[in-house]
């Protein structure tokens, strides 16, 4: 019944549908084309037009908006949960300078974001009481359906329950983010059976391969190391991928996988904005909180503008802003923003030149601060750039050397940023510069073609990118020893799980015997590392690892209750066992000391199926 392989990029500014037709034999030859689902939607009220993107924007309109957004796609209206309708697309993303505190942008950041409760109506953050909310979860199912409706309205003879789908996230999603990743889809109507995770470096990955075709192989050679470098318009993402010969065939491995960053684009336009606003304030007028989102808008405009291909040096572009006081001439405000000052700015403040042993600066902080996404304090990707180099390096100290660099996001787009990139890396390996993978396909189509490509590859029996975990996975041991008012017991972190370990595999955790406490709701404690490479099963680390800048990041703790079939049995002696199921699940099992009674505990670590 499975007619065609969809690619979804579920992105944080844009969301992307690919497909191809099923292939009617598995000869790797015949893999059919990928191609990019054009998807409806509202550029304006009750106008809808189709592009070959979904801007991830949400946009709650009034009760006497709502009529204007009801009949114009082809599937009726997009919906909450509980039938309130909403607006997906360009016209929410247009909506979000206008009405900010109805409008909801950055729900996959949302979704890792451990210190909010991911399914508690939240966003849009901030806005007052009287504007209805969803929640991270909500909006990403939102999102997800409009696809789904798009793909059914483009394809009414198959429906995506019958399609085999892949799903992109981030390399560094956590365990519980690729979980709430996954309830979203399975919500949204994506079939629970036919759905795979693949990593989103990964899927660029795949792309370029789905264009060289078998001329990769001349270009990539043993113990080469690719840097895919992942700017998108909220988030960066870094992944190694070195290439391994197995059986006389060169294979790809993901080597490691960098911290999920919230900086990327839409810093940008905010930094662009700001010097805006300076030379207007230099004009005398100042911006009220409403004109200022309407600049960040309008910035973004001027960035692509100015830093598209075929701008000349000596351009400029004039943003205006709608007056809101009476003092404005005309009723806007304008100043003309030269070319140059916009390289210099961005160049300069998110790809300056740095050394190699630079890392990211980290500024003092007040006490007290509003909760919110935890965006990246120094804005300079160059100098996360070296500190992942540097930790992904050997344990003499060497960095990790890249051999050739495939870039991904919508950033790269602008060749004087891809430039300058290019120009802090020879400077790191002047003797052996980095080389560039060129794509010519658009790169904010990528993720989802590769997504795509990835899915003919297991059929068509293709290259695959193999590593098993990007994580080390520990649970954490809570100390005995004398009590302190107020002062919860230390936590050590024992690594049940390493970096690499296959799905389908099991390992014991060698250890000392741990008490498992049954027969009442308790809190489970997990972290997980993308650097500790060196652990292994039954590594036991001290709480000068857990928490602040340490290496271990916690995962959201799970509350459960194991059964306890003997009243006096509450603290039971057990050892650990894990398993990553062929599923992507990772299983802990708690095995009795003095019995067979055993106990699992389980949640998500797919990398790539």
């Amino acid at each position: 019944m499975t007619q065609y392989i969809i690619g979804i990029d579920l992105g944080t500014t844009n969301s992307v549908l690919a497909y191809a037709k099923m292939p009617e034999d598995a000869e790797h030859d015949n893999v059919p084309d990928v191609e990019i689902l054009p998807i409806p939607q509202y550029v304006a009220a009750g106008t809808v037009e189709s592009r070959k993107s979904l801007p991830s924007f949400v946009y709650l309109p009034t009760e006497q908006e709502a009529a204007q957004y009801d009949t114009a796609l082809p599937w009726g209206k997009d919906q909450a949960s509980g039938g309130h309708t909403i607006v997906l697309g360009e016209s929410a993303r247009r909506r979000s300078s206008e009405v900010p505190d109805r409008s909801i942008s950055a729900a996959k950041s949302w979704l890792c974001h451990s210190k909010v409760d991911r399914r508690a109506t939240i966003l849009p953050w901030n806005a007052a009481d009287d504007v209805g909310k969803l929640s991270p979860l909500e909006v990403s199912r939102a999102i997800l359906r409009h696809l789904i409706d798009a793909w059914e309205s483009a394809f009414p003879d198959a429906p995506v329950a019958e399609q085999q789908v892949v799903l992109t996230v981030p390399a560094s999603f956590d365990a519980s983010a690729r979980e709430l990743t996954r309830e979203a889809a399975v919500a949204a109507g994506l079939p629970k059976e036919r759905l795979l995770f693949l990593e989103e470096p990964q899927a660029a990955v795949y792309s370029w391969l789905c264009e060289t075709g078998d001329r990769w192989r001349k270009m990539l050679h043993v113990g080469d190391k690719l840097l895919v470098c992942d700017v998108g318009g909220g988030t960066t993402d870094l992944t190694l991928v070195t290439v391994e010969e197995e059986d006389g065939e060169l294979t790809f491995k993901r080597l490691a996988v960098g911290d999920h960053l919230l900086v990327g684009g839409d810093n940008m336009d905010l930094a662009l904005a700001h010097f805006v606003a300076e030379l207007l304030a230099e004009k005398g007028t100042k911006l009220d909180p409403w004109q200022s989102v309407a600049l960040w808008h309008s910035a973004r405009e001027a960035k692509e503008t100015l830093l598209a291909e075929g701008a000349k040096e000596k351009d400029k572009h004039k943003i205006s802003v709608l007056g809101r006081g009476s003092k404005l001439i005309g009723g806007t405000v304008s100043v003309d923003v030269p070319r140059a000052k916009v390289v210099e700015l961005l160049a300069d403040g998110f790809f300056p030149k740095v050394a190699l042993t630079d890392r990211p600066k980290r500024r003092a902080m007040s006490g007290f601060r509003e909760i919110g996404l935890p965006f990246e304090q120094d804005s300079a990707m160059t100098r996360h750039l070296a500190a992942f180099l540097s930790a992904q390096g050997a344990d003499d100290g060497t960095v990790a050397r890249p051999t050739h660099v495939l870039l991904n996001g919508g950033v790269f787009r602008a060749a004087v940023l891809e430039k300058r990139l290019f120009d802090v890396l020879a400077d790191w390996f002047p003797d052996a510069v980095p080389q560039r993978l060129c794509p010519t396909f658009e790169l904010d189509h990528a993720v989802a073609r590769g997504a795509a490509f990835y899915g003919l590859s297991k059929i068509c029996g293709g290259i695959r990118i193999r590593g098993g975990t990007a994580r080390a996975y520990y649970v954490g041991i809570e100390t005995s020893g004398l009590a302190i008012p107020g002062a919860p017991r230390p936590l050590k972190a024992l690594c049940v799980a390493p970096i690499g370990m296959e799905e389908g595999t099991e390992c014991d955790a060698p250890s000392d015997e741990f008490a498992l406490i049954t027969g009442e709701p308790v809190p489970f404690r997990f972290f997980s590392s993308t650097t500790r490479r060196s652990d292994k099963p039954g590594t036991l680390l001290d709480a000068s690892h857990i928490g602040g800048e340490s290496e271990l990041a916690e995962t959201d703790s799970m509350e459960a209750l194991l059964p306890c079939e003997d009243s006096e049995d509450e603290e039971v002696p057990v050892r650990f066992q894990t398993r990553v199921t062929e599923l992507g699940m990772l299983e802990l099992w708690s095995l009795a000391a003095n019995s067979d009674k055993r106990w699992k505990l389980e949640f998500s670590v797919r990398e790539e199926t």
